[in-house]
């Protein structure tokens, strides 16, 4: 019972630490996997084996060096000299995700609530800043209401999706040409990104559990619920024709099929959206005190300076220049952690 416990625990974070507010507009799903219809199905079940194989090996590998932060845990990758280089990278991520929250922060004022261009942007950094002067212990509590709650509404549209007509049309579709290739690179490239960011929670909590039956087991089934809920997702967007078109397509849906609980969904996007940006911005910042001696108060401007300036890209543009291209890089990590050898004991 005892390791059920911990292993549903380490699963919750798992999955909390994946699903962001790309995951919650549906942009990010529609990117990596439903612009690529029936090949975008195949490609989801080959990231949920990436997710359930090498999530549980980042955790049990972290055990064994017993590292204590994701530098070690890079260190043990990549040697010293690049392990330099790929927490440099690292730190270039964590902006980049920055940017897209903020983007996409703007992008649900104006296209689903109507407001001017730059609202969204003014009330998030304004929120933003209050939150870093005054701590983030409260805030990432919200993240145990948001993310069953959006599980919840998912299953709701997954309920609903089936009366749509174009469903099983787009859902079916074998589209020709490289298609299947550029699927297939989607599943690598997805699980790399992610799996590279979620390092940075997964590689302390299992130091910290220190017991690798545990871990791995809370590995297999985070892997497993991200993989049905990735499924269900696609199954979700695909119900619309051409999603593509929409920077937060879970909430065109929402508004067309159930419009009952449209304003609680969008609720929930922003608080995903701005839990997400809040910790990244959190862990940029330790990241940059590590290399300067400088006060929080001007590493926080320059963080949110630096990030609005990249977020006047449009979300869906940014989110599909930054993501895919993380997630090429990431692939280094990726090859690398799937080479290391498996111990013996494991």
């Amino acid at each position: 019972m005892k390791k059920w416990t911990g292993a549903l625990q380490v699963a919750a974070v798992y999955v909390g630490t994946v699903i962001g507010a790309g995951f919650a507009t549906g942009r990010e799903i529609v990117e990596f996997f439903t612009q690529y219809e029936f090949w975008g199905l195949i490609s989801i079940l080959l990231a949920g084996y990436l997710f359930v194989f090498l999530g549980s090996k980042i955790m049990i590998k972290a055990i064994d060096i017993q590292a204590s932060s994701f530098e070690e845990f890079n260190e043990y990758l990549f040697g010293k000299l690049f392990s330099k280089v790929m927490n440099i990278f690292t730190m270039i991520m964590l902006i980049g995700v920055c940017a897209v929250m903020l983007s996409g922060a703007e992008a649900l004022f104006t296209e689903q609530l109507r407001f001017s261009h730059t609202i969204g942007s003014v009330i998030t950094i304004a929120l933003a800043l209050v939150v870093m002067a005054v701590g983030v212990k409260g805030l990432f509590a919200v993240n145990t209401f948001v993310v069953p709650m959006l599980i919840f509404f998912n299953l709701i549209l997954l309920i609903r999706s089936f009366e749509s007509e174009h469903l099983f049309i787009s859902l079916l579709n074998i589209p020709e040409g490289f298609i299947s290739i550029k699927a297939i690179v989607a599943a690598f490239s997805y699980a790399a990104f992610n799996l590279a960011l979620a390092q940075a929670v997964l590689v302390p909590i299992a130091v910290e559990i220190n017991e690798k039956s545990i871990v791995k087991l809370g590995g297999f089934v985070g892997g497993v619920i991200l993989t049905i809920i990735l499924i269900s997702s696609h199954i979700i967007l695909t119900s619309i024709p051409n999603p593509i078109l929409f920077d937060i397509p879970m909430a065109v849906i929402v508004k067309g099929a159930a419009s009952g609980i449209y304003f609680i969904y969008l609720f929930i996007i922003y608080g995903e959206i701005f839990t997400s940006l809040i910790g990244n911005m959190y862990g940029l910042e330790r990241q940059i005190h590590r290399y300067l001696d400088i006060k929080s108060f001007w590493i926080h401007g320059c963080i949110i300076f630096i990030v609005y300036v990249i977020s006047r890209v449009d979300y869906g543009k940014l989110l599909g220049i930054l993501y895919p291209f993380f997630g090429y890089i990431s692939l280094l990590f990726l090859l690398i952690l799937w080479m290391k050898p498996i111990s013996k004991n494991e």
